[in-house]
């Protein structure tokens, strides 16, 4: 049964509101999961309305069936008033699915940092949400708990070694099977991680007291989804490949400059033993009824920010037509998409969805920018063709990254009430004088319904012709593929590097294997530049490259652009303050 919009939307219901009325008439995770192709026994269900999927006996029944249609959604440069991304996703799924297709999607877990703080829990939104939301927004299945305690066990591993060999000598060592590792505590690359946004926690000193209170040394939290695990559960192919990137991370260095490792610390096996279950994406639907899977995290911005590649893999031989969700703008998110995550699974994409709104467009155009918890300024209430046609660069900047790749783009004009019809038809026009299709969508107000001519857009292009290539090959050195990508995906003039980030790129290209490592950049995701607060398409910047992080497992360099922290900060009107439970019925309110 579908909802009929005009008593939620159309009446001003709240986000969890319609999720509530929505999962009293859900697919019971059996069907949902036959009518999709799977067995019974590759189906583990959690509860009614859950699942994890045994992906290898899927994959191995099906690897002689033809992979359906991929399609990938980004969007412009984000602003406070959100572009609705994950909304889109559902959406378009839902609309392909009122025309009868066989549709599916793969989707990230959110943070908990998010969905207790500023931007919600990115399970879509009105009548385009991905069901049971209260699960979907509070852990799920565990994946990222697993993660958290596996990359915990990592650092209370090293913290403990330094401690034991700080304190001991060689022949205390040796009798209990140890070789000295000598790390350099000036050079731990590993940190504590958390689900919250914690500011407090970004510059840390451990070990105070005594000897027995383990190495005093400097340390720091990140946010858990940007933990390296959080990398490699998007990139394994497999259990074996997630168990061999996972010996691979570094943690340190020795006092000779060696890479240690986890494998070096013995503790890679255990840490994979926390993430076993976790490999195995997770089953949810829409609020029309169609599968969608949920399977790593997001946060592209300090992170891959990808849906896992196997949750992919498992949808593409299950739907004709699967489509997943790259993390913030196309800058960010697709170009990690694009030159990373299709690089290492070899899948080429059929079309990608760049999702626009009116009001932001306004925001690029210089409209002031909303804060949080104010009212909304009158420009972006009132018509005003000129503001909108201003913001249109930042939209074709990404349209324009979208086609550097050589994949049919689609531009979704995610519609809301307020727009006029003399501002969408001034982003048709530019936006079909680019070179791409423009379908405007009322799925946040009307779900399917109002998603059809967006999914018909996305249906016709991915019969176009497709010159899908990659931007650089990993052959070229580490500095010219930041340079590359800094001037041909952001717009910069020229990058400047810190005498820290420079000593380090010059090590690691003299590294025979880290030098062909891909190159996973750390950038803000509020504009195009390295400087959050330049909105539109910024010109003549400098992108100022601070540091380089190594990531042995999931193979990846990583350039840190400015200011950018691995811990987000806790808002001053965090969601948490409206989020509550009904002690009667157990039910959860407040999530958005």
């Amino acid at each position: 049964m579908t909802l009929n919009w005009q008593d939620y939307t159309g009446k001003g219901a709240k986000d969890y509101e319609i999720a509530s009325a929505a999962e009293r008439h859900m697919v019971k995770i059996g069907k949902l999961a036959a009518d999709m192709g799977l067995l019974e026994e590759e189906v583990l269900p959690f509860g009614h309305y859950l699942a994890k999927i045994d992906h290898p006996r899927v994959l191995e029944r099906l690897k002689d069936k033809p992979d359906g249609k991929y399609i990938d959604v980004t969007a412009i440069t984000p602003t406070p008033l959100g572009e609705g991304k994950s909304t889109t996703t559902m959406g378009l799924v839902q609309g392909m699915g009122r025309r009868g297709l066989r549709v599916g999607a793969a989707i990230r877990q959110p943070s908990g940092g998010p969905t207790m703080n500023i931007k919600g829990s990115a399970a879509g939104g009105g009548m385009s949400q991905c069901l049971p939301l209260t699960p979907f927004s509070l852990g799920l299945t565990g994946d990222i708990n697993a993660i958290m305690n596996a990359h915990n066990l990592g650092m209370a591993a090293l913290n403990a070694r330094m401690q034991h060999e700080n304190n001991n000598s060689d022949k205390f060592l040796a009798n209990r099977g140890l070789k000295r590792l000598n790390i350099d505590p000036s050079r731990v690359e590993f940190t504590f991680i958390m689900d919250f946004a914690a500011q407090c926690l970004r510059n840390i000193v451990v070990g105070l007291g005594s000897k027995s209170d383990g190495c005093l040394m400097q340390s720091r939290f990140g946010i858990a989804v940007s933990s390296e695990l959080m990398a490699i559960l998007a990139l394994a192919k497999d259990l074996s490949d997630l168990r061999k990137r996972i010996g691979q991370v570094i943690v340190a260095y020795d006092q000779g400059g060696r890479p240690v490792t986890t494998e070096d610390l013995e503790v890679a096996g255990a840490m994979c033993a926390w993430m076993v279950d976790s490999l195995k994406p997770n089953l949810l639907q829409t609020l029309e009824g169609q599968p969608c899977f949920v399977h790593a995290g997001p946060f592209a911005n300090i992170a891959i920010g990808q849906s896992s590649i196997i949750a992919d893999r498992l949808s593409l031989k299950l739907v004709d037509y699967h489509i997943t969700e790259s993390g913030f703008a196309a800058d960010i998110g697709f170009e990690k998409f694009w030159n990373l995550k299709c690089r290492y699974s070899g899948l080429v994409p059929n079309a990608a969805v760049v999702v626009a709104t009116v009001r932001a467009l306004k925001c690029h155009g210089g409209a002031p920018a909303p804060k949080p918890g104010n009212p909304l300024p009158d420009e972006y209430n009132r018509p005003d063709v000129s503001l909108v046609e201003k913001g249109l660069p930042n939209l074709l900047h990404h349209l324009g990254i979208v086609k550097k790749s050589g994949i049919p783009p689609v531009v979704c004009v995610n519609s809301f009430v307020s727009d006029t019809k003399e501002e969408i038809a001034a982003i048709r026009r530019a936006c079909e004088k680019a070179g791409a299709r423009v379908a405007v969508s009322d799925h946040w107000l009307k779900g399917g319904e109002g998603a059809l001519e967006l999914a018909d857009a996305v249906k016709e292009a991915c019969e176009d012709e497709n010159r899908f290539k990659l931007l650089y090959e990993l052959s070229l050195p580490l500095k010219e593929r930041i340079e590359l990508v800094a001037e041909e995906i952001y717009g910069a003039d020229m990058v400047e590097y810190s005498a820290e980030a420079d000593s380090k790129l010059a090590r690691f290209q003299a590294d025979e294997k880290i030098k062909n490592f891909g190159l996973c950049m750390v950038k803000t995701h509020l504009s195009l530049s390295g400087d959050p607060n330049l909105k539109g398409v910024p010109k003549g910047f400098r992108l100022f490259v601070r540091d380089v992080l190594i990531y042995g497992g999931a193979e990846f360099v990583v350039p840190v652009v400015g200011n950018i922290s691995l811990m987000p900060g806790m808002g001053s009107n965090p969601a948490y303050r409206r989020i509550d439970v009904d002690t009667e019925t157990g039910k959860i309110n407040g999530l958005f």
